[in-house]
């Protein structure tokens, strides 16, 4: 005979194993293993599939292994996936088209894509809210930036992130020297990106 707390926790396994199969089903979790803590993100395929689509590729290429959180501001976001640890611009040759009209809003925890001035040229770099960033949404009058996850576990390390002190530095592409700001003073790196499920 079971016990109420064993009945209990029986339960919650299987409501908590369901609501897995759920996310593995449509919308897939990736963890992101970083020299200060893991972050585990579910990813928005139902909301933003092309976006989650070009990310999960770099995840399945090994593009992230070794690049950093170059761009870091507190109470604001967490920026990489685009520079090597020696501040050399990784480039995968891919964009993706703008998808921030999904209705997805740059809340506390989400992931969206980094991008120039041209709404579609996200390629790898991403970036992760730490406070609700409702300008960088879309609307009628601004294209937006692409929300396509959110972190399940892990923000204390997003905040940690964030509290890193910053300065300038200079990194390189492929046509010369590029000066970056706001890049942490002790490298914010990312060891791989793994699909926890597809």
């Amino acid at each position: 005979m079971l016990s109420l707390k064993q009945t209990i926790l029986s339960v919650l396994t299987v409501v908590f194993m369901a609501i897995g199969s759920m996310a593995s089903a449509e919308n897939p979790i990736v963890k992101l293993e970083t020299n200060v803590g893991d972050i585990t993100v579910l990813l928005y395929a139902d909301k933003a599939p092309k976006t989650v689509e070009n990310f999960l590729a770099h995840v399945d290429e090994g593009f992230y292994k070794h690049t950093i959180f170059h761009r870091v501001i507190d109470n604001f976001m967490v920026q990489g996936g685009g520079f090597d640890v020696d501040l050399k611009q990784k480039d995968s040759g891919r964009t993706v088209a703008n998808e921030s009209k999904n209705r997805l809003h740059n809340e506390r925890g989400t992931l969206a894509m980094a991008r120039t001035s041209d709404p579609d040229s996200a390629g790898s770099q991403f970036f992760i809210n730490q406070r609700n960033n409702p300008r960088l949404d879309w609307t009628p009058f601004n294209p937006g930036y692409t929300v396509f996850g959110e972190v399940i576990s892990g923000m204390r390390v997003v905040d940690f992130m964030a509290s890193s002190p910053t300065g300038n530095a200079m990194g390189s592409t492929d046509k010369g020297k590029m000066p970056l700001q706001n890049v942490p003073l002790d490298p914010i790196v990312i060891l791989r990106v793994t699909r926890v499920s597809s």
